[in-house]
């Protein structure tokens, strides 16, 4: 039992590294933002890291070719996504800069609003996905409870992740929207190369 908690602990450090990378990125992106944002976001990402592995696991025992088809598209999928937000992220801080300049104001950034969090939240999860392959054996309940303990590290460490970036922000100011930005074009693209690769 014990070796089972670990290794579900260490799984869900290992999936949610790039949920804690952007996670930072919305702390720097919004330095001033509240406990209870900062717990929607980090829910968010634990939500989906929780989910996919249990859709995995169904997809495994149900419809497990097509699935296996389906999972050599997911790293374009997250390329996609986080290359998308990440982009917007960098040209609203090239706006705000060209505004600013001319009114002599600080660079205001916008905060991160639901639905961007949701397609964050579906493109760090995607390679979470085929944990379904790895706990097939596990019958529902033990799938249930290690996507569970997976959610729940994604949590801490994503809350930590916010908290992390949010103090960065304050120091960075200007150039946060541009960091931030970069961490997701940065991590679309790893995650495009490791799935090629």
């Amino acid at each position: 039992m014990a070796g089972f908690i670990i290794e579900s602990v260490l799984l869900g450090a290992g999936l949610s590294m790039d949920a804690f990378s952007i996670s930072l990125s919305n702390g720097l992106r919004q330095p001033g933002m509240r406990g209870r944002k900062a717990f929607f976001i980090a829910g968010t990402f634990a939500w989906f890291q929780f989910l996919m592995p249990m859709i995995g696991w169904i997809c495994v025992h149900t419809i497990a070719e097509a699935f296996a088809g389906f999972q050599k598209i997911i790293p374009w999928i997250a390329f996609f996504l986080l290359t998308w937000i990440g982009g917007k992220m960098l040209l609203e801080a090239w706006r705000d800069k060209d505004s600013d300049a001319e009114a002599g104001d600080e660079v205001t950034v916008s905060s991160v609003g639901a639905r961007e969090l949701i397609v964050q939240g579906l493109a760090t999860s995607m390679d979470a996905l085929s944990v379904g392959f790895t706990i097939a054996d596990y019958g529902l309940l033990k799938a249930f409870v290690c996507s569970l303990i997976i959610g729940g590290v994604t949590l801490v460490l994503c809350l930590a992740g916010v908290e992390a970036g949010k103090r960065f922000g304050l120091l960075l100011k200007r150039g946060s929207a541009v960091f931030g930005g970069v961490i997701l074009v940065g991590i679309g693209i790893r995650i495009l190369v490791g799935g090629l690769l």
